[in-house]
């Protein structure tokens, strides 16, 4: 009986073919299914239990193919959830990745806002009301939740011991940044000795001599920064603050 084989160039053909379909099984990765974002939407529609929000929204939002509007609705959708829950941490970082998505969103601002003023941190949410602002002047929300926190800064600043008092007085001011500080006693503390440090500074080299009036430049170009910049996304007012006093303390060995 013949036996039949692949000989000569018909068996390299079929070695090559089968090698290049196992190669490929190797080296092309299983496809990365796009992620159905229905039931995500469907829940928090429903507002059904904040625990199947959060679980059907996390696949949603962790998926590269994940378009970006869909992953802003379901992050948002996760981020009531979590709210809901009083889960104030992760909620602040759903609306950090929100507005990483879109910074115009003055309802998540304001949103961020009131989360950060429930955990106390005061500078932060007077921020994120005045960036709501002025995004949106008219945010009734905003306006209402930035004018009675800065009531509340003012009684603080006003009831501020002695110690750790900033450079200006808390009770007649007027602007965000001032308030803010005047509320944190580490960032009143921290004026006070930026001040003091300056004054140091120019009694030594001279207010009025070349290098006490560039000091005096740059220290109003800091202010002018300082002030402008609060409420911005990013602006970071204790590192800004702990960088002129570093700038200041270089300044002839102080």
């Amino acid at each position: 009986m013949r036996r039949c084989s692949i000989t000569g160039l018909a068996a390299v053909a079929v070695f090559s073919v089968l090698r290049c379909v196992a190669l490929a099984a190797v080296s092309e990765p299983p496809a990365d299914p796009k992620i159905d974002p229905a039931p995500c939407f469907a829940a928090a529609m429903a507002e059904t239990d904040p625990g199947q929000i959060i679980a059907s929204c996390g696949p949603v939002i962790d998926n590269e193919k994940t378009p970006a509007a869909d992953r802003l609705r379901a992050v948002l959708a996760r981020a009531a959830a979590f709210r809901r829950q009083q889960q104030d941490e992760p909620a602040i970082a759903d609306y950090d990745a929100a507005l990483k998505l879109d910074p115009t969103l003055a309802d998540i601002f304001n949103a961020r806002g009131e989360l950060w003023r429930r955990k106390g941190e005061r500078p932060r949410a007077l921020s994120d009301f005045s960036a709501a602002i002025k995004l949106d002047p008219q945010h009734a929300a905003a306006r209402a939740n930035y004018k009675s926190l800065a009531q509340e800064l003012e009684r603080i600043g006003a009831q501020m011991a002695v110690n750790n008092k900033p450079s200006f007085n808390c009770s007649v001011a007027r602007r965000p940044v001032e308030k803010a500080i005047c509320a944190d006693p580490a960032l009143a503390k921290l004026d006070g000795e930026i001040e003091g440090v300056l004054a140091l500074v120019l009694n030594d080299i001279g207010r009025n001599s070349a290098i006490g009036r560039k000091e005096r430049r740059e220290h109003a170009a800091y202010l002018a920064t300082r002030n402008a910049s609060f409420g911005r996304r990013g602006y970071d007012l204790h590192k800004a603050m702990e960088a002129r006093l570093r700038d200041l303390a270089g300044v002839d060995g102080y």
